[in-house]
């Protein structure tokens, strides 16, 4: 048996997956809700949102490039802050992509409705949760090659559809109403078609939306060239930002009205569909169904490697740091799996209300564990003692800015009654794992490897 993780992930790769993380559900589902919040103050919005998100993984980039770890910063969070910390960073990833996963699942299903109006909810989540198992089980390289091509079907699907949109734009008359009509962007109320409330409410989707940017952090561990690869990576945040948000959002809100997009599905299939292109429309629910998927096999990789981490650390059964013959945390994936299938149960008891109840979790779960990465790299900053190669731009500042506006956006979802009870949770979830992290201090000893 091996007994260390094995190193499978190429520079090609991690690159797409950093690519393709941006681009899940909270883009080609979330959006809509955005939009309809917002108006098109959206695109500035997202501009804000995606420079905190760049802040944020920029320090945890400059942690995986001194010191590559699968457990990303719970393993950062252990080591320099201490192991109370890395404990409650860890299983708190670790709860937050559970959710993740369940929310994809869930989503993929919701866009299976635009084909299949009468589709069972719980038994599309089930096969598709069991072949992603698969997946997950037979060696890191292929998880590799699955998110290579879905991410790449992605990206070149927004590419295509920016061309066709501008295309669009170009060479179809504009319409009074408002169908191909660059004045979108500032008739129906103007810019801040909703005011100061709405740009504020938007930025929890907006948050929700960037979900998953750091797991670039977690291929660090299991990367040939870490040093090289994870820079690369992280610096293209910014450009696909530009790219894949507020290029792609500035297309459809153009093409078509944003006050009359239907916030219940994709706003790429509904503009589509109203414009009068209802292929176009399909491929973009087919395409909304394979980044469902891929963040959904992002979730089930992050999870386990998480969890092998943490088990590593002494937070974790020990069970969970066993591997197989092809260096996969097994026992890790299985036992997320497990707790990833309630959301089986949960589409067959509430297929209708599941989806935001999911999302709102989700976001304040990403919430603490970005705050923390942004703590834990301040400990960082003062306690390592190599020279680091790849540094955080404007810190101390930068962290203090992207904190500020974590912890605003918290407050922001407490007013929202959507999102509210998400808040009301957090404090007790997180008292729950302090209160078994003190009790594996009294009952359970140390586990450390």
């Amino acid at each position: 048996m091996p007994n260390k993780l094995k190193h499978g992930l190429t520079t090609r790769h991690i690159l797409m997956i950093a690519l393709g993380s941006a681009i899940g559900t909270g883009f080609f589902f979330g959006a809509g809700e955005s939009i309809q919040l917002a108006g098109p103050a959206i695109l500035l919005s997202y501009a804000i949102g995606g420079v905190m998100m760049y802040i944020i993984v920029r320090a945890l980039g400059e942690m995986a490039v001194a010191e590559p770890s699968s457990g990303s910063f719970s393993y950062y969070a252990y080591k320099y802050i201490g192991s109370y910390a890395g404990f409650i960073s860890g299983w708190n990833y670790w709860f937050n992509y559970i959710i993740v996963c369940m929310l994809e699942l869930t989503a993929t299903s919701i866009f299976m409705d635009y084909w299949f109006p009468n589709s069972v909810h719980w038994v599309i989540t089930l096969v598709v949760m069991l072949i992603f198992t698969g997946i997950n089980l037979l060696n890191v390289k292929w998880f590799g090659e699955f998110e290579f091509w879905f991410a790449g079907i992605k990206v070149l699907t927004v590419i295509c559809l920016i061309l066709f949109g501008v295309y669009i734009l170009s060479f179809s008359p504009s319409s009074n109403q408002g169908v191909s009509n660059v004045a979108n962007l500032w008739e129906y109320g103007g810019f801040f078609a909703h005011g100061w409330s709405g740009f504020l409410f938007s930025f929890v989707v907006v948050v929700f939306s960037f979900g998953g940017t750091e797991l670039v952090g977690i291929t660090a561990g299991e990367a040939e060239n870490p040093k090289k690869t994870i820079p690369l990576a992280i610096n293209g945040i910014i450009i696909r930002i530009l790219l894949f948000y507020l290029a792609t959002l500035a297309i459809i809100m153009c093409l078509y009205p944003w006050n009359k997009i239907n916030a219940q599905i994709s706003p790429f299939v509904d503009v589509f569909q109203q414009i009068g292109i209802s292929k176009a429309a399909s491929l973009m629910n087919l395409v909304a169904i394979t980044a469902a998927l891929s963040s959904l096999n992002s979730g089930i990789y992050g999870t386990a490697r998480m969890v092998y981490n943490l088990s590593l650390q002494g937070n974790a059964p020990k069970q969970f740091k066993q591997l197989s013959l092809k260096g996969i945390p097994s026992t890790a994936i299985v036992f997320s799996i497990i707790c990833i299938a309630v959301t089986v149960w949960l589409n067959y008891l509430y297929p209708k209300q599941i989806f935001n109840i999911l999302l709102a979790v989700a976001t304040i779960a990403a919430i603490i564990n970005w705050i923390t990465i942004l703590i834990t790299h301040a400990c960082f900053k003062r306690k390592f003692k190599g020279e680091s190669s790849y540094k955080t731009i404007l810190y101390p500042l930068s962290s203090i800015i992207a904190v500020a506006f974590l912890v605003m956006v918290a407050t922001i979802m407490y007013f929202m009654p959507s999102f509210k009870m998400a808040i009301i949770i957090a404090p007790i979830w997180l008292a729950l794992l302090s209160l078994a992290y003190f009790c594996k201090l009294k009952f359970g000893g140390s586990q450390h490897a």
